[in-house]
């Protein structure tokens, strides 16, 4: 149960860092807020549940055998309910909200599966142990941003779908095109890595 409970608190605490960053005029830009935030709660959660906070990268850690398919679901209930927690609870405070241009195209999911790539190959490094285990929340946290900065080309760059709902940035592209980058990442570094 701890490992649900974690994943909630997790998404949760990305979705809310990642709305008040959007809805303020914070010195530091939202993706790093996003990648910053990411980072520590590998530090803080990840020994508990993984640090996946994510309804994209379970699915691409299901795909490489790093988590079962009951624990599958689990977790993508924990991380939607945190982040509709979060998106109530900004709801609460926040009076005029920033809105969201939220498309459902091709590009979107073309985009969100490219950015999601790349910030899924380097959770695969980390899963997969093949990085130093002291710099797993760097590595994390900076394979998001690089996958942000990409996905940005041609979408809101949110790689996450729990986070998309969460920010009212949520569409069919924004969880196909993350979910299939993430299945599509864990097994090429399978691949790349035997």
């Amino acid at each position: 149960m701890n490992k649900y409970i974690a994943e909630l608190l997790g998404t949760f605490g990305l979705t809310l860092a990642i709305t008040l960053s959007l809805n303020s005029a914070f010195a530091v830009s939202t993706p790093v807020i996003a990648a910053l935030t990411l980072g520590l709660f590998v530090y803080t959660i990840g020994p508990i549940s993984g640090t996946h906070i994510n309804p994209a990268v379970t699915p691409g850690l299901l795909s490489i055998k790093k988590i079962g398919l009951q624990d599958t679901v689990g977790y993508i209930i924990s991380q939607f309910v945190g982040a509709g927690l979060a998106l109530y609870l900004s709801n609460l405070f926040i009076t005029n909200p920033l809105s969201i241009t939220v498309l459902n195209t091709g590009k979107v999911g073309l985009f969100e599966f490219i950015g999601m790539f790349f910030f899924t190959f380097g959770i695969a490094a980390v899963v997969t142990g093949k990085t130093p285990a002291s710099l797993s929340g760097f590595i994390v946290g900076a394979s998001l941003l690089l996958g942000i900065s990409f996905a940005n080309f041609g979408s809101n760059g949110i790689l996450n779908p729990a986070v998309a709902f969460g920010i009212g940035s949520f569409s069919l592209m924004y969880v196909i095109g993350p979910i299939l980058g993430s299945i599509a990442a864990m097994q090429a570094f399978k691949f790349l890595s035997k």
